[in-house]
């Protein structure tokens, strides 16, 4: 399954005094896509709190910065499962300039900005412990994604 995709464009918020994208804003927009892949899913983060007691966290995230992301840019952030259990599922992210916003030629494939490994856990949202994926839950979770 291709991986999903969430769009976004740079604000002059997002940028150091140079334009760019300061580096941290970086894990904002790959944070604002897994939320939105778990919305595409049916999964609202603060229905599985209320419904289901449990939280998804980030415990661990390797970034490599490739390129920089410049003001009023558009991206495109894709998210993907490499792998997946009912206590974690570690993410692969991108971040990419969009063809036609910035690269040299109409022809030019997107340009890849951001590369990211994102390891989430589910936690007790009352002790803040891990705790197992209900399983209709990760049976959404992984909906598609051929495991």
């Amino acid at each position: 399954m291709a991986a999903f995709v969430w769009q976004v464009r740079v604000y002059y918020e997002d940028t150091d005094a140079g334009g760019v994208v300061y580096h941290a804003n970086y894990l904002n927009y790959l944070e604002r896509a897994r939320t939105e892949w778990m919305r595409a899913r049916g999964l609202e983060q603060d229905r599985l709190i209320s419904d289901q007691g449990i939280i998804f966290a980030v415990r661990s995230v390797n970034l490599e910065f490739i390129k920089p992301a410049r003001f009023n840019q558009r991206l495109r952030v894709e998210v993907d499962i490499a792998q997946a259990n009912r206590l974690a599922i570690q993410f692969t992210q991108r971040v990419l300039l969009q063809n036609g916003d910035g690269a040299e030629t109409v022809h030019q494939a997107d340009v890849l900005l951001c590369a990211a490994n994102v390891k989430v856990v589910t936690l007790d949202a009352a002790n803040m412990r891990p705790r197992r994926m209900p399983n209709p839950i990760f049976v959404e979770i992984m909906r598609g994604h051929g495991n």
